[in-house]
């Protein structure tokens, strides 16, 4: 089948469904510079990092609680090579569909915030935001938008103890909160599953698409490459997030480019 046609029939699916759950890895966030996991700005790819430890070691919930010197300092690293990044067209074209119809979601694994900003706000972020500090002593929190101002370790201005992202680092439980949430977005049905920019190697992940096989409902991947869902998915466009999401738009609203 020709690109034009899988995107006519895509198109024609998002057009029918009034609910959408979207499932979003770091692919999505690809086109605003941000890396993949793997590329995490070329500082740890098949390296250790220069405590002689694996990333996944210095980024773990228990050298958080044991050297939170060591996981903050990479964390840190991190942010600033992914500051200034801003919402891409695949961002922007999902919020516009929120705001078309109260039935669509995101399940993101991204820390970025970028959906957010983008203006979507039923959002699933499974692995937490790492622009929301909050305090392991007195669960104080706070919103940062970038870490340049902040001593590391940051200390609580309430009472001192250690500030620490709202992120899952390795090793650690997801959110209850979050995972109940992904629940009853499932429970009460989805029309379309649309997994985007994700291997999908998480349960949790690949779990919705595998759901929606089961159940019936139509499910797409956007995705350039070969993932865990890849055989399983009604439909595929093997395309970046930020050309394939506007391209689907055009569909749905021909000569609207979406720039909200």
């Amino acid at each position: 089948m020709s690109d034009s046609a899988q995107y006519d029939r895509v198109a024609q699916l998002v057009a029918d469904a009034g609910r959408i759950l979207f499932i979003t890895g770091a692919g999505i966030s690809a086109d605003s510079g941000l890396p993949t996991y793997r590329g995490i700005g070329g500082l740890y790819h098949e390296r250790l990092t220069e405590h002689g430890l694996t990333i996944e070691e210095a980024l773990s919930g228990e050298m958080m609680a044991n050297h939170p010197e060591v996981t903050w300092k990479y964390i840190a690293e991190i942010e600033a090579n992914c500051r200034g990044a801003v919402p891409n067209a695949a961002h922007r074209v999902i919020a516009a569909l929120e705001r078309e119809r109260p039935g669509v979601w995101v399940l993101t694994q991204n820390v970025d915030g970028l959906h957010r900003a983008a203006g979507s706000s039923r959002l699933i972020e499974i692995h937490g935001t790492v622009h929301r500090l909050r305090c392991l002593e007195c669960h104080h929190s706070r919103t940062v938008t970038d870490f340049s101002g902040l001593h590391i370790p940051p200390a609580c201005p309430l009472c001192g103890g250690l500030l620490r992202p709202d992120i899952v680092l390795f090793g650690e439980m997801l959110p209850e909160r979050e995972l109940a949430r992904l629940e009853a977005v499932l429970a009460e049905g989805v029309d379309l599953v649309v997994s985007i920019g994700t291997t999908s190697v998480f349960p949790y992940i690949a779990g919705p698409v595998w759901w929606a096989q089961q159940m019936g409902v139509p499910t797409v991947e956007i995705n350039p490459g070969e993932t865990e869902v890849s055989r399983l998915v009604d439909h595929r466009l093997r395309h970046r997030a930020a050309e394939a999401l506007p391209e689907l738009w055009q569909r749905l609203h021909p000569g609207d480019a979406c720039k909200a």
